[in-house]
């Protein structure tokens, strides 16, 4: 990133009783660095020819292992989880996002797209996280997200259809297998069973029958 004068990157927010999202607005981000740590966000990045920076501390510790961003063409977006309380403590809702009373009013805003009360949480549901998919993961995420695209390895389980071997295996073979345990003679294998002729060679010529 050049040097000169950096400005603050706008945020909006909005959050859940386990979770925040979280956007930084700026279109067209390039040489983001992004960094979550369970205490605050720490963003480079320059849009528009300008470079801008955030170093926020949040109003409470974060999940940072399990949270995930993706920069986007309009802007970046992440959702961080909350950090679970001690047992038996019910999650709750942030008055605000950052313990910076000052930076938050200046810098940051509500995400009335996702906005909900508290009390409609449970009709609104969780944020809709579709958009953030083969995002980047923050903090050990991105160990773990890794970790998860090689058990893209379990494609492997499609060797499994190697089982469609056992069609590669000689019926010829297997029925004369069969046939040596006192079953299908294997040299008839595959044969259409004979007709009712043998049968009728049996029965007598009826000239003969008085």
């Amino acid at each position: 990133m050049s040097e000169g004068p950096v400005n603050t990157a706008p945020i909006k927010w909005a959050q859940r009783s386990d979770s925040l999202y979280v956007t930084i607005s700026l279109p067209d981000v390039s040489e983001e660095n992004i960094k979550l740590s369970d205490d605050g966000l720490h963003f480079r990045g320059k849009s528009g020819g300008k470079d801008y920076a955030v170093d926020a501390i949040f109003f409470k510790s974060v999940d940072s292992k399990g949270s995930t961003y993706k920069v986007m063409k309009r802007s970046v977006q992440m959702v961080i989880m909350k950090k679970e309380g001690d047992e038996g403590e019910d999650e709750e809702f942030w008055p605000r996002l950052l313990k910076d009373k000052s930076l938050e009013k200046n810098h940051v805003s509500i995400d009335w797209d996702r906005y909900v009360d508290e009390d409609e949480e449970d009709d609104a549901g969780a944020f809709d996280t579709s958009g953030l998919e083969g995002g980047q993961g923050m903090g050990g995420m991105e160990d773990m997200m890794g970790g998860m695209g090689g058990m893209g390895g379990m494609g492997g389980m499609g060797g499994m259809g190697g089982m469609g071997g056992m069609g590669g295996m000689d019926m010829e073979s297997l029925m004369k297998n069969m046939g040596d345990m006192g079953g299908i003679d294997g040299g008839e294998a595959g044969k259409e069973p004979d007709s009712d002729d043998d049968d009728v060679d049996d029965m007598p010529d009826l000239e003969n029958i008085e």
